[in-house]
């Protein structure tokens, strides 16, 4: 059976106004990401969200991005941010205790309900670890809730890999949690590297990680070739197509669907998605 997924969710009272945020924590995940953790000016969590759920975080004299919401608890949010323009330099450059404009949150959320009881295979590349993590680290909060877990990663390099911890020494000892790392190429800068070397599409293949018997949902994040190869395993593997969930990257700029920069046929990423099985991508390509 197909996992269900929510699209066209409502957005608070007034999605189109800010809130001013402050930031109280700062990670530096790799050379050019950085996560950040952000309350309120009174301390409080900025807004409620679902695993998957996206906010417009940036400066006001800057612009702003949409991201996923990383992480989450009952005081904070927290966005992943790998500097690639003006706003993301930007935001790299913010220090604790400086103040941020924040809204959301937006779009539609991981099939949390649809998804309990079955194993799960989350699958990312490089940046595309943060929002297969939000997901991730809901299934740990309620493990009893699902079974076996897989989380096939891969980056360029060992600098390029983000939460490192998480992957090395916490992931890996979460009962019945598997998580395989792979780098593209030798790294001569970490020569100690004795993990396996691969692309991702063609490392998945050899986990041996097929859909048995349509209980396995498969989670996919990563840039365009690494989510077409992906899926393209997983089908060959044997997946159906409603069982395997993936994020569609469009550029977001107002997140109520009025700006028009993100529709895919009659679809707008921001309202819709951007959560889709590959299963309602086939048919969002046929109505372009």
């Amino acid at each position: 059976m197909a996992i269900e997924i929510s699209h066209g969710c409502a957005k608070g009272e007034r999605p189109l106004i800010p809130q001013v945020c402050r930031v109280t924590e700062i990670t530096q995940e790799t050379p050019d990401v950085k996560s950040f953790r952000l309350v309120t000016l009174d301390g409080k969590k900025p807004f409620d969200c679902e695993p998957g759920q996206l906010g417009m975080f940036g400066l006001l004299s800057y612009g702003e991005c949409m991201f996923v919401v990383s992480a989450q608890s009952d005081e904070w949010v927290q966005f992943t941010v790998k500097k690639v323009g003006l706003v993301t330099e930007q935001l790299h450059n913010l220090s604790v205790g400086d103040e941020v404009s924040l809204r959301g949150p937006y779009g539609n959320w991981w099939p949390t309900e649809s998804c309990r009881g079955k194993d799960m295979l989350f699958i990312a590349g490089g940046i595309g670890l943060p929002p297969v993590r939000s997901f991730l680290l809901y299934c740990l909060e309620h493990r009893e809730d699902y079974g076996r877990i897989d989380l096939v990663y891969s980056g360029s390099k060992y600098d390029d890999l983000v939460f490192k911890e998480q992957l090395f020494d916490i992931w890996p000892n979460e009962p019945d949690m598997h998580v395989h790392v792979s780098l593209y190429h030798e790294d001569p800068k970490h020569p100690e590297w004795k993990g396996d070397i691969g692309y991702t599409a063609p490392y998945l293949e050899t986990l041996d990680l097929g859909p048995e018997d349509g209980n396995r949902v498969a989670v996919i994040c990563g840039g365009p070739s690494l989510s077409r190869t992906c899926r393209e395993s997983l089908l060959k593997a044997g997946f159906d197509e409603g069982n395997i969930l993936t994020t569609l990257e469009m550029r977001m700029k107002c997140g109520v669907g009025k700006c028009g920069r993100c529709n895919m046929g009659g679809h707008f990423i921001c309202l819709d998605g951007p959560i889709f099985s590959l299963a309602e991508i086939a048919t969002m390509h046929s109505d372009v």
